[in-house]
């Protein structure tokens, strides 16, 4: 019985020790969790408050507009803490907290971890670190002048003053009621054709305005103007406008393209260059001498009576459009005329003498008439610009040497005095070859300028000191077999591409199989699956190491699994990296780039642009072009 009393009280006693502890537990949980809950409150605050680090306040996503609200004046920098240029700044940048917290009213200066801080960074759109802004009222001003104390505190005490505005905005706003005004009476005027949305035309705005300030004070000033192309639309088709930024060079109300940088100090350079006369005036025989002996490009020279003269205003429009293709010259000397024998009314072409041979003339004159037109003179400067057989370079590549079929002989060209001998040596055998095939555009290049092109070719390593290609149309390629060079050798090469008993180098993976969804295609297969014109096709064009188009990849399966019971419509993919691409239309410039080859206008694909690179962004491409869509009716 004692022993059964013994264990009754026994069992009691575990029971209340049990309750007791658990008590204890839910205590200090329940302690635990006021104190979590009392670190997320402090957490809050903290994240809330504004702090302050030796005299720089500290501000975030969470305290920024609250301590903006009732400020005139503040002065933000934009860092990041692994930024080289930003750790060089900070006592700099302490020494300016402390010179403006003493000024009268002070002014606050802040700092914000853009890398933490990433809405309020995204807001006042930081690119690059440090970034300052001067806050006043809210509204950024823009701060690009020196990082010292000195300069920033003068501008911010400026900013600072009552009766301070900002100075009004530089760029002119035009709309479909004054663009044309405005536009026919400017000698001169660039407009940038921009979409509010467009992350590109954000990052322009400041260069823009900065471009168009500086411009402003030019004699005479050089006009920057801006239009909303989605508020004013006809402007913008009516300019063929397509993408955002778009920026025209307007002259007299004659649209030019706009081929220039895009920041502040290189639009100021482009648009003062454009602002010139196109054509510069020789007024010595020694000028056109120097340039026809040493030049590396053909002389073009106006013959003219004065500036009154019709067919130089002629000559000057011409000159307006290929002003960055072309040098141009005019003269109103008659010593000039007599040296080029040219008489006033006349534009000639000069050949520099190293380009000259028996086989064309030195130079071709055209005859300006009161009918003739702008056109036709820009058509004798591109018809007569190269010579017979001239010396292609990467500087002049894409101005003068884009005519297909371009026969290329690679060697060592170098006209320097040593070796002109030798260069022209191989040039008098190709001008043999070049003479006889007018038809086709002729050129040497040098073999170590063009080594790519050469290795594309597959005559890297040939042996031979003199190796032939021809580029053909729709980037089509032919090698010449290693052989030793001459003139019938490089002829027979000629007449059996022109007979079309050469095959085209294609750089080209294996073949694949293709069981997939997605048609992967190569170099080989491009023609057979791309260019079918029974069929349109979906083509993405991607490298392997392209973040992007891995991103790209499960959306673009899930595309090629949704309509694989169409027959007649293709989803496709190409290593860009690996295969040529075999056709010009078809410009990789980025990856992915994606085009639609439509069975009914293969040579000119439409491009995926400005779509959502999804699964329903695909579809509404395809349902939206295609033209062999079975499913297109009840989508």
């Amino acid at each position: 019985m004692k022993r059964l009393a013994l264990l009754l009280i026994l069992l009691l006693g575990i029971a209340h020790f049990a309750t007791v502890s658990k008590c204890e537990e839910d205590a200090v949980a329940e302690e635990e969790t006021e104190d979590s809950d009392s670190d997320s409150e402090d957490e809050g605050e903290e994240d809330t408050e504004v702090k302050e680090e030796n005299g720089v306040l500290v501000l975030n996503d969470n305290n920024f507009d609250a301590f903006m609200e009732d400020k005139d004046t503040v002065l933000v920098e934009f860092y990041a803490p692994w930024c080289g240029h930003c750790k060089q700044f900070v006592p700099e940048y302490e020494k300016i907290a402390q010179t403006l917290k003493e000024n009268d009213p002070p002014i606050p200066v802040a700092k914000v971890d853009a890398t933490v801080a990433t809405a309020v960074a995204s807001r006042f759109e930081v690119s690059g670190y440090p970034t300052i802004k001067i806050l006043k009222k809210g509204e950024p001003v823009e701060y690009d002048g020196a990082r010292t104390e000195s300069a920033i505190v003068e501008r911010v005490k400026e900013i600072a003053q009552p009766d301070w505005k900002p100075p009004p905005e530089a760029t002119l706003v035009l709309t479909q009621d004054n663009f044309d005004d405005t536009v026919n009476n400017a000698d001169i005027i660039l407009v940038e054709f921009y979409a509010p949305w467009c992350g590109h035309c954000k990052r322009l705005a400041p260069e823009y305005e900065k471009a168009a300030q500086e411009l402003s004070k030019r004699t005479p000033p050089i006009p920057l103007a801006k239009v909303d192309a989605t508020v004013d639309n006809e402007l913008a088709t009516r300019f063929g406008v397509t993408g955002y930024p778009t920026l025209k060079i307007f002259r007299k109300g004659k649209v030019f393209e706009y081929n220039g940088p895009r920041e502040n100090y290189g639009i100021v350079d482009y648009m003062s260059e454009q602002s010139g006369p196109p054509s510069k005036q020789v007024q010595a025989v020694k000028q056109v001498q120097e340039l026809i002996k040493d030049g590396d490009d053909a002389v073009i020279v106006g013959v003219f009576s004065n500036e009154e003269d019709a067919a130089f205003e002629i000559y000057n429009e011409a000159c307006n459009a290929l002003r960055e293709d072309f040098t141009f010259r005019h003269t109103f000397s008659s010593e000039v005329a007599k040296m080029l024998k040219a008489s006033p009314g006349q534009v000639v072409i000069a050949h520099p003498e190293k380009f000259r041979s028996k086989y064309e003339p030195g130079q071709h004159a055209l005859t300006m008439k009161d009918s003739t037109t702008v056109s036709e003179v820009q058509d004798f400067f591109k018809k007569h610009v190269v010579p017979l057989v001239g010396h292609r370079k990467p500087s002049n590549d894409a101005k003068r040497y884009t005519k297909r079929p371009l026969v290329v002989v690679y060697y060592g060209v170098d006209f320097s005095f040593d070796y002109r001998k030798a260069t022209q040596f191989w040039r008098s055998k190709v001008l043999e070859v070049a003479k006889d095939f007018p038809e086709y555009l002729f050129a040497i290049a040098d073999e170590e300028d063009y080594a790519d092109e050469l290795k594309t070719l597959g005559l890297s390593d040939s042996g031979e000191e003199v190796n032939a290609g021809i580029l053909a149309d729709g980037g089509k390629k032919y090698a010449m077999e290693p052989e030793e060079m001459d003139a019938d050798v490089l002829r027979d090469f000629v007449v059996a591409f022109k007979k079309g008993k050469l095959k085209p180098i294609i750089k080209s993976q294996p073949v694949p199989k293709n069981k997939g969804p997605v048609k992967v295609v190569v170099g080989k297969t491009f023609d057979e699956i791309v260019m079918d014109t029974e069929k349109d096709v979906l083509i993405e064009f991607y490298a392997p190491w392209c973040g992007h188009c891995k991103k790209l990849e499960p959306d673009y399966q899930a595309l090629g699994k949704k309509y694989k019971g169409e027959k007649n419509l293709v989803i496709a993919k190409m290593d860009a990296t690996a295969n040529d691409v075999p056709n010009d239309s078809y410009k990789v410039e980025g990856f992915p780039t994606i085009y639609f080859a439509l069975s009914n206008n293969k040579q000119n694909p439409v491009k995926f642009e400005g779509g959502d690179r999804t699964l329903e962004g695909f579809s509404k491409f395809i349902e939206e072009h295609s033209t062999k869509l079975s499913q297109k009716d009840e989508l």
